[in-house]
């Protein structure tokens, strides 16, 4: 596979990663042994940014990583691991955010022992805490630099204004955000900020939560599903509509020869060159599927059709509901 770089000073990965949140039961119950064989099928293919938190599971998702590696000791230098920390809730059960030094230092070395691992190679703070400003968070953040326990630091769901703040007190490697063709905002700036600074923009939910797949997630299973039933995008009437829009990408996918997946990735990566997707899923098959986009070189003709189909705004709901809003940051 193609490489990309993981920040300026950063290392080389994959052109596009993996997002363990599946490893979790998110999107549907799953265990070790399927978590085991994505990871097999990730050092087949060159997949080398693993992407996990600790939230994934309440620490599911480090544990399936960390018994792979336990397992497989020369596994460890075929990837690049990072993780989150900083979402936890109050006494009455209330989702909150925490980037005080102690916090992020004692998250992650809970994840650190998970994974098996005595540094990672990328650690975010999973969301702004709007009681620290970007320079302290950066600050806490580089403090776990310095300690030898993660060799890098990144930002998730932040706006281009924190990330400058933040690079002013401590080198940020990447930046994660929701970024598809069903989630767009990131172009309105952060896209754009991260390739001026020299900052990895990580794009989680590249497949759109599987609207941008051949097998979209069915309104039977959604019922199951509590994240994405309460989702906008997911709830009637948007579903249907958002399915109808589509079905004609899928079509589109099928004359050009390749898969949906596919198709969604390679256009994230023709976005810039520090653009690196990270699909999650929890089949091998769909795993080859998204990573094959890697392989597609998309010419401006491609990019014409896909953007006929799918112009920017089709997408109908917002891609989060007024609960699940509470941490990243807007910022137009």
């Amino acid at each position: 596979m193609n490489k990309r770089k993981l920040g300026a000073n950063g290392p080389e990965v994959g052109a596009i990663g993996y997002g363990a949140m599946s490893f979790s039961d998110m999107y549907g119950p799953t265990n070790e042994t399927e978590s085991h064989a994505i990871l097999d099928a990730c050092r087949e293919a060159g997949v080398t940014l693993l992407d996990t938190a600790n939230v994934y599971g309440m620490g599911k998702s480090e544990n399936a990583i960390g018994t792979y590696l336990k397992a497989n000791p020369d596994a460890r230098d075929d990837f690049v691991i990072a993780t989150k920390a900083s979402i936890t809730s109050d006494q009455e059960g209330n989702r909150t955010f925490d980037n005080s030094a102690e916090h992020l230092e004692a998250e992650l070395d809970k994840s650190l022992k998970r994974l098996g691992l005595e540094c990672v190679d990328l650690f975010y703070a999973h969301r702004r805490d709007p009681r620290f400003t970007p320079e302290e968070t950066a600050a806490n953040l580089g403090r776990l630099v310095d300690k030898g326990k993660t060799r890098a630091i990144g930002l998730s769901e932040v706006a281009p204004s924190t990330l400058r703040r933040a690079m002013k007190v401590f080198p940020i490697s990447a930046v994660q955000s929701e970024y598809s063709l069903s989630t767009r905002f990131p172009d309105l700036g952060l896209v754009q900020t991260c390739a001026e600074l020299g900052v990895a923009m990580v794009a989680f939910s590249p497949v759109g939560r599987s609207l941008l797949t051949d097998d979209p997630i069915s309104h039977d299973r959604i019922a199951d599903l509590p994240f994405l039933r309460g989702n906008p995008r997911f709830m009637e009437p948007n579903l249907t509509e958002n399915l109808r829009l589509t079905s004609a990408f899928r079509r589109l996918a099928e004359e050009m020869g390749t898969s949906a997946a596919a198709l969604a990735n390679a256009w994230l990566l023709s976005r810039g060159p520090h653009v690196i997707p990270i699909p999650g899923t929890r089949s091998v098959g769909h795993l080859r599927e998204c990573i094959s986009g890697a392989t597609l070189n998309l010419a401006e003709t491609d990019l014409g059709r896909i953007e006929a189909v799918l112009p920017v705004g089709w997408a109908h709901g917002d891609r989060y509901s007024a609960d699940q809003w509470n941490g990243p940051e807007r910022y137009c």
